[in-house]
């Protein structure tokens, strides 16, 4: 059985000035309003840590910025 290894990178808000999402009292956030270039800088950032073999887990934004959660497999390590 292969282990994983998890990540956590921090991106902070100034990179995505224009990144408008919102969020229901339930808890509910959808994006919105994204300008293309904003979208690119969000693919770079998933195809960067994609190359190295980390999977998009979650993310979360926030006033501060976006929080990304990664994971990816341990290599070698069988069981």
């Amino acid at each position: 059985m292969k282990g994983f290894e998890y990540r956590i990178t921090k991106h902070p808000a100034e990179t995505f000035k224009q990144v408008i999402y919102f969020c229901t009292e339930s808890g509910e956030c959808t994006l919105d309003e994204v300008p293309g270039d904003q979208t690119d800088m969000l693919t770079d950032i998933l195809n960067e840590q994609g190359e190295q073999g980390w999977e998009l887990v979650q993310v979360s934004f926030g006033k501060e910025g976006v929080m990304a959660f990664w994971k990816r497999k341990i290599k070698g390590k069988e069981k």
